[in-house]
Order: C-alpha cells, then sequence, then structure tokens
C-alpha cells in the first residue's frame, strides 16, 4: 500500500495536483489519501489551496509541493574554486558563494574555510530548516565511506571521511551529507531539468580537468568502483609522452585540459592563473587562446567518440569552465566527434550547453542531496518522528 512517502513523491514530481489524481495513481481510497495528505501538510512538506469549482461532482483542492518548507547545501569542490549555494526544496540557487583556493594539500586546508562560509550564508536564513548537504568532488568517490577513493588529483583527500567536518556548522546537527563525483552530480540536475524525459544523456565537464556523468537507460552510472566517466586519462595519440598530473603519461587531458592549457600560455608569457582567465581572453578576441580552446574541443572530440558509439546518448550536454566559450569550443569538439563517431550513433545526437551555466554544479549537488532526503523512505522516516 501507497505510503506518506509514495503520496508525497506523486505531489513532488507533478508540483500541483488533486487528491483525486493521487488517489487514481496510487490506488488509496480518498480517507487514506486524505490521511497521508494531512501528515505531509503538518510536517509543512505540501500545501493545500483552496477548491476549484466542480462542473460536477466534488470540487478538487489543489495540492502542491511546499518548496520553502526548507533549505539544502550544496558544496562542489573544485580543483582551483569550491562553489557553496543555498538552495530551496526544488534545487532553485537562493544564494552562492565562491571559495578561490587550490585542493593540492588536503581537506583539512579547505574544508574548515567550507564550515565557516556555510554558517554565515545560514545566517541569511535564520528560520530555515536544513534538510541535508550535496558534496561534490572531482574525480572517484566512495559514497559509503563519505570520501575521496583512489583520485590521481585529490591525493591528500583519499580515504578522509568529510561528514566530521560539517558537525561544527550551527543548525545542522545530524544532517546528511551525500557525497557523489561532481559530473555525477551534474548529469541529475540535468535530467530533471529542461532535458526531462531524455533517458540516454553523456554530460561532459570540460574544466580543469575532464570528466563525464552517465546517464543510460533513466539511470545514473557510476561503473563498479565509481570510477564511470572518467575519461580524462584516456590515452590519446598527440599525448604521448606528455606527463600528466595523475602521474602517467600520454593521458588526453595533458593536450585538452584546463590545467594544461593555462600551463603552456605561463609557458609563452600569458599572465593566466584559471582556465576561467583563458576563456576570458579567448572572448575577447585573442588568437592563441581561442585557437587553444578550439583544440581542446577537437582532442575531447576524439576521446569521446568511442564512447558516443557505445553508449549512444541522445544529448550531449557541456559544462564547466570550458563551456565559458562554448562556441569556440564546441566547433572543435564538433568537428572531431562526428568524424570519428559512427554516423548511426551521431544522427540524432544534439550538443548542447548545460542550461545552469556557471551553477551547474551547485545545482546539481542539490538535486543530488534533495532525490535522498526527500525520497519516499526519508519522508516516511521523518514523519514517524
Amino acid at each position: 500500500m501507497a505510503t506518506a512517502g509514495d503520496v508525497f513523491t506523486q505531489i513532488r514530481e507533478r508540483g500541483e495536483t488533486t487528491r483525486a489524481d493521487i488517489a487514481t495513481a496510487t490506488g488509496l481510497s480518498r480517507t487514506a489519501v486524505a490521511a497521508r495528505i494531512a501528515a505531509l501538510t503538518a510536517a509543512g512538506l505540501v500545501l493545500e489551496g483552496e477548491q476549484v469549482p466542480s462542473t460536477g461532482g466534488r470540487p478538487a483542492t489543489p495540492v502542491s509541493f511546499n518548496v520553502d518548507a526548507g533549505v539544502v547545501l550544496s558544496v562542489s569542490v573544485g580543483i582551483s574554486r569550491t562553489r557553496l549555494a543555498v538552495c530551496d526544496l526544488a534545487g532553485t540557487v537562493l544564494r552562492l558563494s565562491d571559495i578561490d583556493q587550490e585542493v593540492a594539500l588536503g581537506p583539512d586546508d579547505l574544508m574548515p574555510d567550507v564550515a565557516k562560509r556555510l554558517d554565515a550564508l545560514l545566517e541569511e536564513y535564520p528560520d530555515a530548516e536544513v534538510f541535508g548537504i550535496g558534496l561534490s568532488l572531482p574525480g572517484p568517490v566512495d559514497r559509503e565511506r563519505g570520501c575521496s577513493r583512489d583520485s590521481p588529483i585529490l591525493r591528500g583527500w583519499d580515504g578522509v571521511a568529510l561528514r566530521p567536518y560539517f558537525d561544527d556548522v550551527i543548525r545542522l546537527g545530524n544532517v546528511p551529507v551525500i557525497l557523489d563525483n561532481d559530473a555525477n552530480a551534474i548529469a541529475l540536475a540535468e535530467r530533471g531539468g529542461e532535458l526531462e524525459g531524455h533517458s540516454d544523456l553523456l554530460v561532459l565537464k570540460a574544466s580543469t580537468g575532464l570528466g563525464a556523468g552517465i546517464i543510460a537507460g533513466g539511470a545514473l552510472q557510476r561503473g563498479a568502483s565509481g570510477a564511470a566517466g572518467e575519461f580524462g586519462h584516456n590515452k590519446i595519440a598527440v599525448a604521448a609522452g606528455r606527463a600528466c598530473r595523475c602521474g602517467d603519461t600520454g593521458c588526453l587531458e595533458t593536450v585538452a585540459g584546463g590545467w594544461a592549457i593555462v600551463h603552456e600560455l605561463q609557458q609563452q608569457g600569458y599572465a593566466v592563473r584559471h582556465l576561467r582567465d583563458v576563456v576570458e581572453l579567448a572572448n575577447g578576441g585573442d588568437p592563441e587562446t581561442r585557437r587553444m580552446i578550439r583544440d581542446s574541443g577537437r582532442y575531447v572530440g576524439e576521446g569521446i567518440s568511442p564512447a558516443v558509439n557505445l553508449l549512444n546518448p541522445k544529448v550531449l550536454v557541456i559544462t564547466g569552465d570550458m563551456a565559458g566559450a562554448y562556441d569556440i569550443f564546441v566547433a572543435g569538439l564538433r568537428q572531431a566527434l562526428y568524424g570519428n563517431a559512427t554516423a548511426m550513433a551521431t544522427r540524432e545526437l544534439e550538443v548542447v550547453a548545460s542550461v545552469h551555466g556557471g551553477a551547474a554544479a551547485p545545482v546539481g549537488g542539490a538535486v543530488m542531496a534533495l532525490d535522498e532526503v526527500l525520497s519516499a523512505r526519508a519522508v516516511d522516516a521523518l514523519l514517524a518522528t
């Protein structure tokens, strides 16, 4: 029999519905539906509006998801920048804040600052209940242990439990911290946005490093050890002999990753620190940075063409700092992708920019947390307490 959590899932997915529609969808009696909605209303998770005039029979009363019942926090750790957000229960960003940093030395150098910044952000929402935290990292993670796992670029983070860093944040208490890879989090956000209904997506995060989130058959694919989508360390002929930050040589990132582009430009005398600086120069018309971003797209297109052949996605979503020069990057990507992948795999393929732009990772963290803390099981547990 459908629980109150199941009824809430129906309301959340529809945005607004009626008791009669819920009864039809769940098979519950009107009395059972009314009881479950009463419990959800008392918890503040749903709202009931005024009755809609009826053309016959009982007037319908609209029932809607109360997106203002609380907030979730999102922390997206990057190599050169960490983005923090306060979001409502629909995943809409209410407040966004950045910490510019380097993460190479380990979580003790960053996570205390993250906790302090979250404290400051929450002061702006003194009455909001915090339902959970979505935390994303670049590279593979151990979701059960809540830590980075065998990451070639987060070596100081490997195996370090991250939940304890949030213990001193005022008002958080024992709220759950949901951890995943950053590209996976973004893929979940894209699946639930304007691309809702598409069950096969490949979300490409091109930034300091390269990674992908894979939605196949409507489900996020993490792989047996959580390493699905780590294509930045695939070998590519043009990179032969180039040393990668992962300790290997010949990786795609050494010719297409933001860190490699920044390093090469610095060697040429450019005053750039991050890929965002490179994108700004390219958008301003600088020919060398435009060439390098276009070449990055071309190498990435070559690198992901086997994945397009293998997965046959309907949509390829481009996100990350490189998307700030979307037209330049995608010009190179399309050239190589359509030249290397099969005609069958690319015939219906759409290449699009993330609808969330620079907020893709924070939104992804929020969606990741919300899918957990507002699941039917979690809502039933909340009502039980």
